[in-house]
């Protein structure tokens, strides 16, 4: 059985040392690099990897890739499509070989897409980059997937969660291009409902809340958006964009409809909390905050989010009790948010706060004067998405 590894790169001459030794397990390793001006490949080449260069333009992921599985010999029983900024754990090939049953098209397989601050696994799902040659072709200018050239719906697919892929990118690196591709995805192909659902998404990462609103409202609209837990999100990314732009009534209203679209989701419970917040109903924030640590089985679908399985929650039940005035209370939500981040600085001082510590004087974290999520700085980052808190969630599948 020969296994043929593929992808795309442009200027990540950091990662190919790394990328190489993780992908070493296969039979052949291709890269189509699309514009490196650092040294990507040499270093590609260097280390064994079949280079081509190529400009993509105009620029799109599909075109990029589909240029890539050009790359893979006409031998290839297995097609394995990665980045250079993930890396598998080893022993890949080997459980990849027997997980490969006799008529399967396509693998799933568990990707690590982010970790937490402790370097735990974060959002975690199954992924599907890896298939059979001369079945797929990539669709879409960008969060694209594969696509059957025969139009075929349905094909046999293994499952093996015990393969896993890491990614570790690099944050330095500019995703602006995505926006005006997402704009051009839905003017390609305005029935798609997933399409629709990601403009949304990109436009509330934009701070285009009013741009935002009605492409998600779109998107529930569409007779195709029937999967809940992609409903569930456009709902709560409703919430966040109601919430950023003052409208609390609104905010709490989409994040009680994402409940009812998928109340077995942790998330929308915490959005539900979040919209309590900004309206500084205290014992609402513990109520929901309740009803979402109560679900403990995190979902396998890309769109969990590490913010509802991190401090968040305790956190702000924490400072609500303290508002309340359920010191108790208080000081148990904030020893479990503590054990999310225990290095968190402004954790640590409002439990010596919350204790009664003569050095905590001041509510360092709290909300004092000010209203709403943005006073908490929950994380350290504002939890609706204005600075980055929720940028660039991985893609659907």
């Amino acid at each position: 059985m020969k296994v043929c590894v593929y992808a795309i790169a442009r200027n990540e001459e950091q990662f190919v040392d790394r990328w190489m030794d993780s992908m070493a397990e296969a039979d052949w390793v291709c890269v189509l690099d699309t514009g490196s001006t650092d040294r990507t490949v040499e270093k590609l080449a260097d280390r064994g990897a079949v280079v081509r260069q190529e400009a993509v333009s105009p620029w799109r992921f599909d075109a990029a890739r589909n240029r890539s599985m050009e790359l893979i010999p006409p031998d290839t029983d297995i097609c394995v499509c990665t980045d250079l900024d993930e890396v598998f754990r080893p022993g890949w090939r080997k459980l990849l070989e027997n997980a490969w049953e006799p008529g399967a098209e396509q693998l799933r397989y568990t990707y690590i897409w982010s970790f937490g601050p402790r370097g735990t696994p974060g959002t975690t799902f199954l992924q599907e980059k890896i298939h059979a040659p001369g079945v797929f072709r990539w669709h879409h200018p960008v969060h694209e997937v594969l696509r059957r050239t025969d139009g075929q719906r349905t094909w046999k697919t293994a499952v093996c969660p015990e393969i896993v892929l890491e990614h570790y990118p690099d944050p330095k690196k500019s995703r602006a291009e995505y926006l005006p591709l997402l704009e051009l995805s839905v003017r390609e192909d305005p029935e798609d409902d997933r399409n629709a659902h990601y403009l949304g998404r990109e436009y509330m990462f934009h701070g285009l809340y009013a741009e935002a609103i009605p492409v998600l409202k779109r998107h529930l609209e569409m007779p195709g958006a029937v999967w809940q837990p992609e409903r569930c999100a456009s709902m709560r990314f409703l919430s966040r964009c109601y919430l950023s732009m003052g409208d609390r009534r609104q905010g709490m209203v989409w994040a009680l409809r994402a409940i009812a679209e998928a109340p077995e989701l942790r998330e929308p419970w915490v959005q539900a909390q979040e919209a309590a917040y900004a309206a500084e109903d205290w014992e609402g924030v513990v109520y929901y905050g309740r009803r979402a640590v109560d679900i403990t089985e995190r979902s396998g679908f890309y769109i969990n989010e590490d913010r509802a399985w991190g401090a968040y929650p305790w956190d702000a039940m924490a400072y609500a009790c303290y508002r309340i005035g359920d010191l108790r209370a208080a000081r148990e939500y904030g020893e479990q948010a503590l054990l999310e981040e225990p290095d968190n600085p402004r954790l640590l001082k409002n439990m010596r706060f919350y204790t009664g510590d003569p050095a905590g004087t001041q509510r360092s974290g709290s909300c004092g004067e000010r209203t709403g999520a943005q006073a908490h700085g929950v994380g350290a980052e504002v939890p609706l998405g204005r600075n980055g808190a929720l940028r660039d969630l991985p893609d659907a599948k």
